[in-house]
């Protein structure tokens, strides 16, 4: 896929170094369809191609006023996908591993600029992608999954009890309560809480010290391969455990009446099955 192609993302390179990749789906507050995700795959790539590249910003189109909004999944969802990249998206890949390698595997550093709500999904990918995680004072975040009866996805499971210790990792998991930004700073998820105005030229800041002449690339490079390489293998034993859990979620009872909740826009009442 070129990335002319792209319809969900932007995919701006600067002569600088840094690559701007911005979720653009403004009218579904830049919600993850599965082409979102193939296309944010072929992003990963074309960036580690390029050896001009040195540094990935990955923010959301301010106009939706979010950051990511979770996952989005309709009946005509493979329409959008162009029929010769339709064999490359396996729908039962709930968890993203195909994305979520692709991210653990990318040696240049990714700086996310969350600039509004992230949930569900919109909470997790920054998880896996990001280097360094600055927020909008806006912003915030919620772990929805265990709202709509189902599982997380992007090794989430793994990655935030690493982060911010099992009991409350368990506590975000269990009940999905929503969490400022200021207090995702105080959690350890985030590096820095900005005014939204200075959320992208901070990001940019900071990418910029991260590419010569400011910084050493190559030693940057090796150290983030280096930390990731005793974690690639949990991470994928990780994401096969949550594809194979999703399975068993959303062929559950309480998964449906989680979406018939949602179309009557009322609380689910829960069976445990």
């Amino acid at each position: 896929m070129k990335i002319e192609d792209f319809k969900d993302i932007l995919f701006e390179k600067e002569k600088n170094g840094i690559v701007t990749v911005t979720l653009n789906r403004p009218e579904r507050k830049n919600a993850l369809s599965p082409l979102t995700l193939l296309e944010l795959w072929y992003a990963v790539d074309h960036a580690e191609k390029d050896k001009e590249i040195k540094v990935m910003i990955l923010t959301g189109n301010q106009q939706a006023n979010a950051f990511c909004s979770g996952g989005y999944f309709t009946q005509d969802m493979r329409k959008e996908i162009p029929e010769e990249f339709k064999s490359e998206i396996d729908l039962r890949d709930m968890a993203s591993k195909k994305l979520c390698l692709k991210f653990w595997d990318f040696p240049k550093p990714v700086i996310a600029a969350v600039n509004g709500l992230a949930v569900g999904g919109g909470f997790t990918l920054p998880l896996i992608c990001a280097d360094l995680n600055y927020v909008s004072e806006k912003a915030w975040f919620g772990l929805y999954f265990v709202k709509r009866a189902v599982m997380p996805d992007f090794a989430t499971t793994v990655l935030l009890p690493l982060l911010i210790g099992f009991q409350k990792a368990k506590e975000l998991f269990y009940f999905g309560d929503k969490i400022t930004a200021q207090e995702a700073e105080k959690l350890g998820l985030v590096n820095k809480v900005l005014p939204l105005a200075d959320l992208l030229p901070y990001a940019r800041e900071q990418a910029l010290r991260l590419i010569p002449p400011k910084g050493p690339s190559l030693s940057i490079k090796l150290m983030k391969k280096t930390i990731h390489a005793y974690f690639r293998e949990i991470i994928e034993k990780q994401l096969n455990l949550e594809n194979k859990q999703w399975v068993k979620t959303i062929i559950s009872n309480d998964f449906s009446e989680s979406l018939k909740a949602l179309k009557e826009k009322r609380e689910p009442i829960f069976i445990g099955k």
